[in-house]
């Protein structure tokens, strides 16, 4: 095991003025404790995106329907979403996978797309549990299953993106629970709901978590989460079972990682926080899981767009750690 005075003291060393990199080197201490390496790798590496439906969209708290979530995946699949042209740009690797739509896309399956959802989308979480322990367990099991697919494929870094209409109550609901906000912290406008749907939405989240009388058991998370985000907890376990980094992206891929914490203490050793998103619970988010973002540039799309951007920087770390010289072996 390397700790982080290992970390540094190797980056001290190098043929550079100590701490001339600034935040580049606590980055780069950070990511060779995620991979628990003095020789950090980000290549290659693979984007799982995690699609679901979201029952209490009917209630009034998205400004899209949940056909939206269909038109953005089928979208995804044809490479021309901002994640897909983002991971193009990064050279990552990307795969599509079904929780639960309630309109799946239009076949051929592409080769890159996981098709079998766990139910035709989550049930309405204000008026009874999104979903029972046996779907929960199936979501994760499906999560768990695309990183270790992803790990015997070679892939040295793992990020999970969302897309699910509907999924910032849910991500508000567990960060209620988890984090110690209030409601009204935890809930934002998600993807441009107005002042009364977010007024709807916070009241939403507070009786949801309020039903729950305190509770964090599986059952209980259970009951406020999606499936996409379930598959995604599932996913940064085995993750970090396996020995890989994660790279989170932003409030519904964090909410999906303080599940996988709680259920799986010491899964956010794995992880690293690529941006802060302007959705106002997340920052208590990343605070509860102790993660630092790499980027505070105000993203709120989701699809794993911000840990795409923040990507690069994680690059620059690792090849810092592994290919500049050391102070010692060069010629003065």
């Amino acid at each position: 095991m390397i700790n982080r005075d290992d970390v540094q003291a190797k980056l001290d060393a190098l043929a550079k003025p100590v701490g001339s990199l600034g935040q580049l080197e606590a980055l780069a201490v950070n990511l060779a404790m995620a991979c628990q390496s003095l020789m950090p790798a980000t290549r290659p590496r693979r984007l799982v995106l995690f699609a679901g439906d979201h029952g209490v969209v009917a209630q009034g708290v998205s400004a899209w329907p949940s056909a939206v979530t269909t038109a953005m995946v089928e979208t995804i699949l044809k490479g021309q979403a901002t994640s897909t042209v983002l991971a193009s740009a990064h050279g990552v690797d990307v795969r599509v996978v079904d929780t639960g739509m309630v309109q799946p896309p239009r076949r051929p399956w592409p080769a890159h797309f996981n098709a079998q959802p766990i139910a035709r989308g989550t049930a309405d979480l204000s008026l009874g549990p999104a979903m029972s322990t046996d779907q929960f367990d199936a979501a994760w099991a499906l999560g768990a299953a695309e990183a270790r697919a992803a790990v015997d494929a070679g892939h040295r870094l793992l990020l999970a993106g969302e897309m699910g209409i509907g999924n910032t109550t849910a991500a508000a609901c567990l960060t209620h629970a988890l984090a110690g906000i209030d409601a009204d912290t935890a809930t934002g406008s998600g993807a441009g709901a107005d002042a009364a749907m977010r007024a709807a939405k916070r009241d939403i989240v507070a009786q949801a978590v309020a039903g729950l009388e305190g509770r964090s058991d599986k059952a209980a998370l259970a009951a406020i989460a999606g499936f996409e985000i379930a598959a995604m907890a599932g996913f940064y376990a085995e993750a970090a079972g396996q020995g890989v980094p994660v790279l989170l992206d932003g409030y519904v891929t964090t909410a999906a990682a303080l599940i996988a914490e709680r259920l799986c203490p010491g899964t956010r050793k794995a992880m690293i926080a690529g941006h802060l998103s302007a959705e106002p619970g997340h920052r208590a988010a990343l605070a509860q899981l102790d993660l630092t973002p790499v980027l505070e540039w105000q993203m709120r799309l989701g699809e794993g767009s911000g840990a795409l951007v923040a990507l690069p920087l994680l690059d620059s770390a690792a090849a810092l750690l592994c290919d500049v010289a050391r102070l010692a072996d060069i010629e003065a």
